[in-house]
């Protein structure tokens, strides 16, 4: 069941598996500023909310406190619409990172065993860079979602 193997072929194996260990570092990186990215909107989501709790309250006319209350659940709902992509974007390169761990464990896995599992390696990695694309993507247009809420604010 395990062929015979040589030092030389089991560090072949490794240095095949350091090159998705990039990949993961990479992964890491873009789902810790994502993480940041999120926690900043969080923390502006619960400022709206407050100043929408007083609205009314303060010393403003009615249309003042109308049009400050207009104002906040607009850039709600476009937090809203961050938080999501955000999330899709997160969810993405989980999966990745996921993927690129069961590549590795079974390059090492076809090392050992006589059966050849070059075929699913591939495959994996295909679905690993599609997820680790559809992450980026989604990263890309939260950014512009953010740069688009900031013009609309500087308009007030």
């Amino acid at each position: 069941m395990f062929p015979l193997l040589k030092v030389d072929d089991v560090t072949h194996v490794i240095q095949l598996a350091v090159a998705p260990v990039f990949l993961l570092t990479g992964v890491g990186t873009i789902i810790s500023v994502l993480t940041n990215r999120l926690s900043r909107i969080v923390d502006r989501v619960r400022v709206l909310e407050e100043r929408l709790a007083l609205c009314g309250t303060r010393e403003e006319t009615r249309d003042e406190a109308r049009e400050n209350a207009v104002r906040a659940r607009t850039e709600l709902e476009l937090l809203s619409q961050r938080m999501r992509l955000i999330y899709f974007g997160m969810t993405a390169e989980v999966c990745c990172g996921l993927l690129v761990g069961v590549i590795i464990a079974i390059a090492f896995i076809d090392a050992f065993l006589t059966i050849n599992l070059s075929r699913l390696i591939a495959l994996l990695f295909v679905l690993a860079m599609l997820a680790f694309i559809g992450g980026l993507m989604m990263f890309l247009r939260e950014i512009f979602l953010a740069v688009r809420s900031t013009r609309a604010s500087m308009r007030y």
